[in-house]
């Protein structure tokens, strides 16, 4: 199966080991970043969501301008926007950008950051409102007359969008979440499921549970895993490099008055990292733990680490347990990006291409 690579434009030069400085939103960063995954080679590249952050539908109208080919996965949170008015947001931007978007929705886990917003929800009420959101969405996206909708959370009369999107049948829908509030709204919608860089027991267990709920409706589901990889042209270095990482991390934290351990972060998909790294920095083949346990794991934070022929043979173990999408991001975002074009993108595709080739062999 194809496989395909998102990148990570962020709105200003900021990760774990660069502090944010300046502006929130830096355009001319956007803009660099935009165009290095635009030339690495890059299908997606994903803008995140955040309470406080500049907004991700916007940042991917400018990126989109500035671009080519590249193609963009805009996290997006239900229940402040209205879904009819979404629909119609993104379903004109794909217009604009010539089918280059997707929307990868983010139901959120953290009850403080959903009342910065004004969102008073529980978990398990956000992740019931998603499903009608998407309901909606959907609807509007696709329904050639108006239609009615009346759910708990939303009662649309006689709704109908004049704008389709215009990648058919829809918008691709990325959909991340891990709990069991999560998992049956996935089933029901998502085209893609996004999962952090979990162990490979833990990724086969959540691959076998989103199947499960998407067949209870018919459907297929495919799936993404987000890593940090780090790589040099020897293992050894990769290593350095990984610890310097986190010693770098840790400084960054204590310098902003933030905790390197005792976490008890209220979100599945952060519990699931924690307790892979509970089991150690280093798991599997080269999954790397050190950033994970020192943040609390919020976001996507463990990685792989060695050489890029390493590294590329490592993201192959995901490919064969039905992984076909890797997010990847650097801790030097914009250098990375460039590396993994350069060096590790093509490695990946061209073992992608022998494995298809040959399954019989890989499987042997």
């Amino acid at each position: 199966m194809p496989v395909e690579f998102i990148g990570f434009i962020g709105a200003q030069h900021a990760s774990e080991t660069h502090p944010a400085k300046g502006p929130a939103l830096d355009v001319d960063y956007v803009e660099k970043v935009a165009k290095a995954h635009d030339a690495g080679g890059f299908d997606r590249a994903l803008v995140a969501f955040g309470s406080t952050s500049p907004e991700s539908i916007l940042i991917v109208a400018h990126a989109a301008s500035v671009t080519e080919k590249l193609g963009f996965m805009i996290a997006h949170r239900p229940g402040f926007t209205a879904p009819t008015i979404a629909a119609r947001q993104l379903a004109t931007l794909d217009h604009f950008s010539k089918g280059r978007i997707a929307v990868h929705i983010i139901t959120g886990g953290s009850d403080a950051e959903m009342a910065k917003d004004g969102d008073h929800t529980n978990k398990a009420e956000r992740y019931a409102r998603t499903d009608e959101y998407l309901d909606i969405v959907k609807q509007e996206w696709t329904s050639a007359k108006p239609f009615d909708y009346k759910g708990n959370y939303y009662n649309v009369v006689q709704g109908f969008g004049s704008v389709k999107p215009l990648q058919q049948p829809h918008i691709p829908i990325y959909f991340g979440g891990s709990s069991d509030e999560a998992i049956p709204v996935a089933g029901k919608h998502a085209d893609i499921f996004a999962l952090w860089g979990e162990t490979q027991a833990q990724v086969r267990e959540t691959i076998a549970r989103v199947r499960a709920a998407a067949a209870k409706h018919g459907r297929d589901v495919k799936f993404s895993l987000s890593l940090r990889p780090v790589i040099a042209d020897t293992e050894e270095a990769a290593w350095k490099r990984a610890d310097d990482i986190v010693a770098r991390t840790i400084e960054v934290r204590k310098a902003a008055g933030l905790p390197t351990e005792g976490h008890t972060p209220p979100n599945e998909g952060s519990q699931r990292l924690l307790q892979a790294a509970a089991q150690g920095t280093r798991l599997d083949k080269r999954l790397w733990t050190g950033v994970a346990a020192v943040t609390g794991a919020s976001g996507n934070s463990t990685g792989l680490v060695g050489t890029p022929d390493q590294v590329a043979e490592a993201l192959l173990d995901y490919y064969d347990l039905g992984v076909s999408t890797f997010l990847i991001r650097g801790f030097d975002p914009l250098d990375d990006a460039i590396g993994y074009g350069r060096d590790l993108l093509p490695r990946v595709r061209e073992l992608v291409a022998q494995r298809d080739a040959n399954p019989i062999a890989a499987a042997g």
